[in-house]
């Protein structure tokens, strides 16, 4: 956009206020920075202006995020103990947990390609809720009164629109707050901690996202939806692929994908991995429907404004299996991260500008059901050599996160170790009894005298070539 070509005078009447209040300053040619000089000027410049956006509040949310490829194996009771060791119960209360899970169910053929199974998803989510509120029973999982066999999520009958938050944009059923409500005059008991707000199952991987029961009434979370892209056999079948749940909490767009991508570590393997992320990254939609208002909930996952991308990423090492378990028996984790495949994604690849934490623990896989990593002594035990490797990981992209913890588990319900990270991040949240003043409803400044005679609808100011730009 060419500003100057667009109205001169405003341009000439701005830059010299930014000069005067600018001194010494080294000029920039960045439109950002202009346009953050413009929001400073308008609470000081008489001539024009308008408040803009004058109650804007900055909340921190803490948001747990975990893995773990349970090799096929379905949940039992015993696993409680492993699960609260998982979720760090004992050290860390976050506001959101969001697990992601691979292989909740063995990749035969029958599990593949047949009809999905929606009881083993439950039997997790119900040992979740029973570790996150140290209870029996599940009135925690209330509000999902529908099953989840699409790709689009619904809670209940849309409310009324005299029950939804001023800030809340409509959505296909019914804002959570508007759920937990629900069950609250339904006498749910009221030492529930975290309640259930969305779960989806594609063949093995699984996605159960949970929300501490006070943020539901403090805030507004809407536009609650799901997404599955299977890329494994064929490149259609769901033995591979992933499964993302986007949210808006106060209009802030959160997306969770749970993946789990293509396995082996020959010469070449980390290409079919790439392009199945590729593919996650076209494929995955969020829909609009009628039901949704104007707001713009993100279609895409690099469409929202925090996204958490976790899972058994099935990265390996470029080192051959001895020299990488002599780094392994040093603990020497800085050097071992130079060989790996996804590190190398992150520098130039298909993640390229994703972040990740400090990797402080061992490879979480392969293991044997002790603390030996598979193929340790392949000539005593006939072990297939496995070179132990990072493939269990949680990346980030997206402005306002900052991670607090990044950290595995030490269960031996598979022979992957869960991992797990702790982030805090920012929620803008727009008061609407603070007299904010929408785009559409600034009125343009007052012409200048010389200014080409047009249309007063027509007339372009710096704040409408700020909106259009």
């Amino acid at each position: 956009m060419d500003l100057k070509n667009q109205n001169p005078r405003s341009h000439q009447r701005f830059s010299k206020r930014y000069s005067r209040n600018h001194k010494g300053e080294k000029p920039s040619n960045s439109w950002s920075e202009i346009s953050d000089a413009i929001e400073d000027e308008s609470s000081n410049d008489s001539e024009g202006s308008v408040e803009i956006d004058p109650c804007i509040l900055n909340n921190e949310l803490s948001i747990f995020v975990g893995t773990w490829n349970v090799a096929g194996r379905s949940p039992v009771g015993s696993l409680a103990v492993d699960l609260d060791d998982w979720l760090n119960l004992k050290n860390t209360a976050a506001d959101i947990y969001v697990l992601g899970f691979q292989e909740i169910v063995p990749l035969k053929a029958l599990n593949v390609i047949g009809t999905e199974d929606q009881a083993v998803a439950t039997n997790w989510n119900l040992l979740i809720g029973k570790s996150l509120n140290h209870q029996y029973g599940f009135p925690w999982l209330t509000p999902m009164l529908n099953s989840i066999s699409g790709d689009n999520y619904n809670y209940m009958e849309t409310a009324p629109s005299s029950e939804r938050r001023m800030s809340c944009s409509s959505h296909t059923g019914t804002p959570v707050k508007a759920a937990w409500d629900k069950t609250q005059n339904d006498n749910v008991k009221e030492d529930i901690k975290y309640t259930l707000v969305a779960s989806k199952k594609m063949v093995g991987v699984f996605i159960s996202v949970w929300i501490k029961k006070e943020l539901l009434r403090k805030y507004c979370i809407s536009d609650v939806k799901v997404s599955s892209v299977a890329c494994g056999i064929m490149g259609y079948l769901g033995n591979k692929g992933s499964v993302a749940v986007s949210m808006l909490i106060e209009g802030n767009s959160f997306c969770f994908v749970a993946a789990h991508l293509a396995s082996g570590e020959k010469k070449g393997d980390e290409g079919r991995r790439n392009y199945q992320a590729m593919e996650i990254f076209r494929r995955t939609c969020f829909p609009r429907t009628p039901k949704d208002d104007n707001y713009p909930h993100p279609l895409t996952i690099l469409g929202h404004d925090r996204i958490f991308w976790f899972g058994d990423l099935n990265y390996r090492l470029y080192l051959e299996d001895h020299f990488a378990r002599q780094l392994i028996r040093k603990q020497d984790w800085k050097a071992l991260q130079e060989y790996d495949q996804l590190r190398k994604e992150q520098e130039g690849g298909v993640f390229e500008g994703w972040k990740e934490g400090s990797i402080e623990f061992p490879p979480t896989y392969k293991y044997s059901n002790s603390n030996r990593y598979i193929g340790s002594f392949p000539s005593k035990s006939g072990e297939k050599p496995r070179t132990p490797a990072w493939c269990d990981r949680i990346l980030w992209y997206g402005k306002g996160v900052k991670q607090l913890h990044y950290f595995r588990s030490e269960s031996k319900f598979s022979d992957h170790r869960p991992v797990s990270a702790l982030f805090s991040t920012q929620i803008e949240i727009r008061s609407s009894r603070t007299g904010l003043v929408e785009w559409n409803n600034i009125h343009p400044m007052p012409s200048e005298p010389g200014m080409n005679k047009v249309a007063e609808d027509e007339k372009p100011t710096l704040l409408s070539l700020l909106t259009k730009d």
